[in-house]
């Protein structure tokens, strides 16, 4: 008994599904569902050490992106007597 739910119950709930979504589709709802379980496992295992140089060299390349980007936007400088 789960929550109440007795085993006929759940057998008929499963009866029910079966026939509304096929076993095709159920089969591939549960690889998919495995294989994004199996994902985020990966990523919660992975070192944190990787993580952080990961960040600083994102940091890194943001800031050298950014500072491109500034010296891109200044405005060249006037020749005298040019009035625009």
């Amino acid at each position: 008994m789960v929550g109440g739910i007795s085993g006929w119950q759940l057998m008929i709930l499963l009866l029910i599904v079966v026939l509304v979504f096929g076993t095709k589709r159920l089969r591939n709802i549960g690889s998919d569902l495995g294989s994004a379980i199996k994902g985020f496992r990966k990523g919660m295992e992975e070192d944190p050490a990787a993580e952080e140089t990961e960040q600083l060299s994102s940091e890194a390349m943001s800031s050298s992106t950014s500072d491109a980007d500034e010296t891109e936007n200044t405005p060249e400088p006037r020749q005298p007597g040019t009035d625009v």
